[in-house]
């Protein structure tokens, strides 16, 4: 019997399995923010439940509380001062472990009904989760609204779907029957469970609390996993409001609550005592190499899927259209102020220059002009401060201040005036020139809007380097800007073996840093920036196993 919920969400799984296995555009949740879409008030009543939550505990009704913390700091400037729960990471882990064989008993299809049913909430809650996505990361209000909603919930959504698409290939039953010549045929029934690993834990960053948090999410919970999701220490109330959200349709539907908690941590150990417990068999985390590093070396118990830092390049050897690379790139270097995972830090140049459509470029005169197309893409303060957001961390403050020790600055960054929030941190790029041998300087991830123009020996060199870097450091994304095939082709076959997404050329309305749910593959699993893909079958396939039992039949 199909699960209510199930079957009230069925056109929109339908739609998003034919999707994963299409690759075209499809989303069911509206990007923008349109009062069309989302109602005449919506606008209006996100911002007031978002400072509704200001100032007040955050209740969670959940167990094992020993007090109240209030971490979060936001880079706007404004006062948040949320108290969330803080409780011991042995409560947690035993209440999702008591919540668990309720989940497996729902079934698949009630499982993934629930985490429809979920996501359609987050989708109604998309301007309130907005405002908590801006001020607690630093993303600008257009970001903040669909990468922080539609985008994340579209992630979600994919994990639902690829979770969906493996676990229905598992029958629930079949009868065996194996004949024996003259004598009676061997007949058995046969049950096929779908049973969770155990307790996921999913660790969240500071800079896209939802859209890097959601796929771990929702692949472990669709798959049978109760899940703990440890906040970043300064984006918690994005969290917090997902897993409100979450908890309350596991309550109406008579589940446990705790099927989803919450983990706000005072201390790294409590997240390391969480990490390492035996009953955890799921880790999903994005954020440094240190401590992803000690993940995979100490969770040893645990599948980790890490994200980590690297290095993403672009390679220019040539283009048929040199205003449109420059404002590409200038957009790219710029949006949410280099903050986002796949923004390019190293941009690959031949020492003698490039062909255009202008004529000849020398490699000075490249990075010049770029850096005048930053300039004058920010010029306008209400763009600037719409496009860069504010500065998450103080850490990538200070790599600013600090970056023209690195190389020759040919773009210093500047300090840009926020005109409704006068105390944010907001920042330009800062564009820096250096030669091929100085790895130290472009060789590491700067995270922030730091970015190198690096001087290569020529177009087959810098494709070399760019499959070097990504082999040895990593990366999410690499670009090119050639109009040679030759290039083209050995870019791509560069890519190919080290495991990375390429974009070749482009000069729209697509950015190399932009990453779109059912049709991008997030990441490939190759390379060191990242060991599994947001999303694929592979990063749900492993959540679950098959508990069979059988008996003879007559």
């Amino acid at each position: 019997m199909s699960h209510p919920l199930f079957e009230k969400h069925q056109a929109t799984l339908d739609a998003a399995v034919a999707a994963i296995h299409g690759r075209g555009y499809w989303t069911p949740y509206p990007e923008m923010p349109s009062p069309k879409v989302y109602g005449e008030t919506a606008a209006d009543d996100g911002k007031k439940a978002f400072e509704a939550c200001l100032g007040k505990e955050f209740e969670l009704g959940q167990p094992g509380v020993t007090g109240w913390t209030s971490p979060e700091r936001s880079p706007y400037g404004i006062a948040l001062d949320v108290r969330y729960p803080v409780s011991t990471p042995a409560a947690l882990v035993e209440a999702a472990q008591a919540a668990m064989p309720a989940w497996r008993k729902v079934g698949a299809q009630g499982r993934v009904g629930v985490c429809l049913e979920i996501l359609d909430r987050l989708n109604k809650r998309s301007f309130e989760i907005a405002h908590a996505v801006m001020m607690t990361s630093g993303q600008g209000w257009m970001m903040a609204f669909q990468a922080g909603g539609p985008h994340a919930q579209d992630r979600g959504l994919e994990a639902v779907a690829w979770a969906w698409a493996e676990m229905s290939k598992v029958p629930a039953e079949a009868v065996w029957e194996k004949p024996q010549g003259k004598n009676p045929p061997l007949k058995m029934q046969k049950h096929y469970e779908i049973v969770g690993r155990g307790v996921a834990l999913v660790i969240g960053c500071g800079t896209f609390p939802t859209w890097n948090t959601y796929p771990g999410l929702f692949a472990a919970l669709a798959t049978g996993n109760p899940v703990i999701v440890k906040a970043h220490s300064n984006a918690i109330l994005p969290a917090a409001l997902t897993v409100r959200i979450a908890r309350e349709v596991l309550a109406e539907q008579g589940l446990d609550p705790n099927t989803v908690t919450l983990a706000v941590v005072d201390k790294r150990a409590d997240t390391q005592a969480l990490a390492t417990d035996p009953a955890v068999k799921s880790i999903d985390f994005t954020g440094s190499n240190v401590f992803g590093q000690w993940l995979l070396d100490n969770a040893r118990q645990a599948q980790v899927y890490a994200e980590l830092a690297g290095v993403n390049n672009v390679v220019i050897e040539s283009t048929d259209n040199y205003k449109a690379m420059l404002r590409n790139l200038a957009f790219t270097l710029s949006l949410y102020a280099g903050q986002m995972c796949t923004t390019t830090q190293a941009i690959l140049v031949p020492a003698g220059g490039i062909d255009t459509d202008q004529g000849r470029k020398g490699f000075d005169e490249v990075a010049a002009d770029l850096a005048a197309a930053i300039d004058k893409f920010l010029a306008d303060p209400a763009t600037a401060t719409a496009v860069l957001g504010a500065i998450q961390s103080e850490a990538t403050l200070a790599r600013i201040d600090e970056a023209g020790e690195y190389g020759k600055v040919v773009l210093a960054s500047r300090k840009v005036e926020h005109a409704e929030f006068p105390k944010a941190e907001v920042r330009t790029p800062v564009l820096l020139t250096c030669d091929a041998a100085d790895e130290k300087s472009y060789m590491e991830e700067r995270f922030g809007p730091i970015s190198f123009i690096v001087k290569v020996a020529d177009g087959a060199a810098a494709v070399a380097l760019s499959e070097r870097i990504v082999r040895e450091h990593g990366a999410l994304t690499v670009g090119i800007y050639s109009t040679k095939a030759e290039v083209l082709e050995a870019m791509t076959e560069a890519t190919l073996r080290a495991g990375v997404a390429l974009s070749i050329n482009l000069t729209g309305g697509v950015f190399v840093n932009q990453s779109a749910a059912f049709s991008d593959y997030h990441g490939v699993g190759m390379n060191p920036a990242a060991n599994a893909s947001y999303s694929d079958a592979a990063f749900v396939a492993n959540r679950f196993r098959v508990v069979q039992r059988r008996y003879h039949v007559a």
